[in-house]
């Protein structure tokens, strides 16, 4: 098995992990959070979303958290959108970086922003377009590449419709996100070796639900694919509403400590991030699924 020297992982907590929360965070419990993210080392945070206040309460306060933190140096940070009207809202706030999405499953697809594909692939040129009129970068996720609760598994004819309208409107940084927990690590193999030689102009990110317990075997896939970013949530935190049974993700402490054990550079501190990921256990009030936060570190077993 391929090891890659080093890999980049984003911090997907403060998005994907806390809109599924009952516990409303405010401001300045995510502002602590978000602070810590970064004094940890993570090179990119998804610190929220610009979606409906009404929809998504959980995420009525992301252009608060992008004005109060300005641009810190050695951090990117993004947000996703769904829309023109989120794509403003990301201008106006200072946000330098935004991320759209669609769904490979229309089942998926219209239950998580009420659109068919199509609809959403009609309006990427229009976003994009607006987005980098006013400085900011453009990535995209591509959900449910792997299978879907609705479809089974996704043909890659579609996968690649979805990546060439990507492409044909600019956006090369595209992430294949696993939201239902469904991807088996052969297939991830093969479908990241695909896109990697089929598309050599797009740079990658995989995103993995720990659903079925597959996500660590996932990301090692991936990167004997010659993959190295990869996004993860702190305390495991987050999944999907639109999908039945989608458990939360990747947990970042398991990453990291199982990329430190196997000599991968991450550039980030995993002790300082079980602190904060202990701070995070008691704003929410309940317990984490993070292997390492509750049984610690190989070598802290040794000091022992």
């Amino acid at each position: 098995m391929y090891f890659p020297k080093s890999v980049r992982l984003c911090e997907v907590g403060l998005r994907d992990g806390l809109q599924n929360e009952k516990t409303l965070l405010d401001a300045e419990q995510k502002l602590f959070l978000l602070r810590g993210l970064i004094d940890a080392g993570f090179p990119v945070i998804e610190v929220g979303s610009f979606m409906s206040p009404k929809a998504v309460p959980q995420m009525k306060d992301t252009d608060d958290l992008f004005k109060a933190l300005g641009s810190p140096a050695g951090v990117e940070l993004r947000a996703l959108v769904a829309n023109l009207r989120g794509v403003q809202r990301a201008i106006d706030c200072g946000c330098t970086k935004v991320k759209l999405n669609v769904s490979a499953s229309r089942q998926h697809n219209l239950r998580n922003i009420n659109r068919t594909p199509e609809e959403s692939v009609a309006s990427f040129a229009e976003s994009a377009e607006l987005a980098r009129d006013n400085g900011l970068e453009v990535s995209g996720s591509i959900s449910m590449p792997f299978a879907s609760p609705w479809e089974g598994t996704t043909p890659v004819e579609d996968v690649d419709s979805i990546i060439e309208a990507y492409l044909r409107v600019g956006v090369s940084e595209i992430s294949l996100s696993d939201a239902s927990g469904m991807a088996m690590p052969a297939q991830v193999n093969e479908l990241c070796r695909h896109v990697r030689e089929k598309y050599p102009q797009a740079t990658w990110w995989l995103h993995f639900h720990n659903t079925r317990g597959l996500a660590m075997a996932n990301i090692l896939a991936a990167m004997d694919a010659g993959m190295t970013q990869f996004d993860s949530s702190f305390g495991g935190l987050g999944g999907c509403p639109f999908v039945p049974g989608a458990a939360g993700n990747i947990s970042s402490e398991d990453v990291i400590h199982m990329c430190e054990g196997c000599g991968i550079e991450t550039g980030i501190d995993l002790v300082k991030l079980m602190a904060l990921t202990v701070n995070l256990k008691e704003m929410l009030s309940h317990s984490l699924d993070s292997y390492v936060l509750k049984a610690g570190r190989n070598e802290d077993l040794l000091k022992g």
